[in-house]
């Protein structure tokens, strides 16, 4: 870390590959810290467990988002220039307090029902399998392109009936929008995500089928739609939301295992452990960094720490999951261990809405490959890059080696 000119620390591209350093240094320090992210905004980083849940389900750390606005301005450091998120995928549930919050949970609850994702199970176990099918006859894979990411961007592209044949530049879009990216680029890419969504949005409402997405568009609560801005958001949402997280979890899950033998020996030998492994995946490397952006509604005392009215406020999902007060051992790879209370799906009313989806994913993806093939990190482990974000957590690239396990 670095000193701004006002005396603050700011994180630099080494937090970006190495954020598990800087948390264990902060969470000495106490549980809250006030920091300049390496764009330059001013925030309060929330890093121990106990503080980490008050804020993600406290009322007084707002999202309402259309409130929020000038407080990015506000909060710049000197001479950065204001990036601008396209406001046409602000209107979400993440970006809103209850009660607005709660109508639309309750119209996207109707999509989600427990009976669509219980049907999923064979479809993404098919997906699965023909997606080993095509590593089967390859040494070397990168695990990301051959299956972390496109297992769930082909499960949500089906929930959501979008055309698998532009899955490819989705992805480019929403890896621009959810990283680091100059404004130029992130204008480009939201302008392209919209007209793919809005154009999604018209063939659905003419045309509805048995999907998620038309069940969102026909969705209704006392005679209560989504809006056009509102669908639009939520599209966005469940799009980038159910495949960039999942692919982390899969990625990080594997990199887990691979780094630690004996972990991925006792997996292999004892098959009941997997939920449990997957749980803790998401514990000690989840997909997720910071989360999503809060303010101070009012002045709150957090921990000790005493955070005026109208500050940007972000809760580390990862640095609280590895709170040694919460976690004997933090650093440690135990998939046996009580996961109880990690946050790495958030906590309160924004817990994750596709967490089961998720978990449904990972445990598939992770059992299934491991039945296929004996892995090794086909580079040198130092080599390895994380992606240049503070939201998402996951490798850039993830280059490994196969052996077949033997038929079937």
């Amino acid at each position: 870390m670095q000193t701004t000119e006002a005396g603050l620390e700011k994180l630099g591209d080494d937090y970006l590959q190495d954020p598990h350093a800087v948390h264990a240094l902060l969470r000495e320090v106490g549980p809250v810290s006030e920091l300049v992210l390496p764009r330059g905004l001013k925030v309060w980083v929330v890093t121990r467990h106990e503080e980490a849940r008050i804020a993600l389900s406290d009322h007084r750390f707002s999202k309402n988002f259309s409130q929020a606005e000038d407080l990015f301005g506000k909060h710049l450091q000197p001479g950065v220039p204001r990036r601008d998120f396209d406001q046409s995928f602000a209107s979400h549930m993440l970006n809103m307090d209850p009660p607005d919050h709660t109508r639309l949970r309750k119209l996207v609850n109707k999509a989600f029902t427990a009976r669509r994702m219980d049907a999923l199970r064979p479809r993404i176990q098919e997906i699965t399998d023909g997606l080993l099918d095509e590593m089967a006859g390859k040494s070397q894979v990168d695990l990301l392109d051959a299956l972390a990411f496109p297992l769930p961007i082909t499960v949500i592209c089906e929930l959501l009936d979008v055309p698998l044949d532009q899955r490819d530049e989705f992805r480019v879009w929403s890896g621009t929008l959810l990283s680091n990216s100059t404004q130029e680029e992130l204008n480009q890419a939201g302008a392209s995500m919209y007209g793919f969504l809005s154009g999604l949005i018209k063939a659905k409402r003419e045309n509805p089928g048995d999907d998620i997405f038309s069940a969102l568009i026909h969705a209704n609560e006392d005679d209560d739609r989504l809006n056009e801005a509102e669908l639009i958001s939520m599209a966005f949402l469940l799009l980038v939301a159910g495949h960039e997280t999942t692919v982390n979890l899969i990625g990080n899950g594997v990199l887990g295992l691979l780094r630690n033998p004996d972990q991925l020996a006792a997996l292999r030998a004892d098959r009941s452990l997997l939920p449990n492994a997957i749980e803790e995946f998401l514990r000690l490397d989840g997909p997720i960094n910071l989360a999503t952006f809060r303010y101070t509604a009012v002045e709150v005392e957090l921990g000790g720490v005493t955070i005026p009215e109208g500050e940007l406020v972000l809760v580390s999902l990862l640095s609280a999951n590895r709170d040694p007060e919460k976690f004997p051992e933090p650093d440690k790879l135990d998939i046996t261990r009580a996961t109880g209370g990690h946050v790495a799906f958030g906590h309160g009313v924004h817990f994750c809405l596709g967490a089961p989806l998720a978990r449904l994913e990972g445990a598939i993806a992770v059992g299934s490959l491991l039945d296929r093939f004996d892995l090794e990190l086909a580079a040198e482990p130092e080599t390895l890059r994380w992606k240049e974000s503070t939201l998402l957590h996951g490798l850039e690239r993830f280059p490994v080696s196969l052996t077949a396990r033997g038929p079937r």
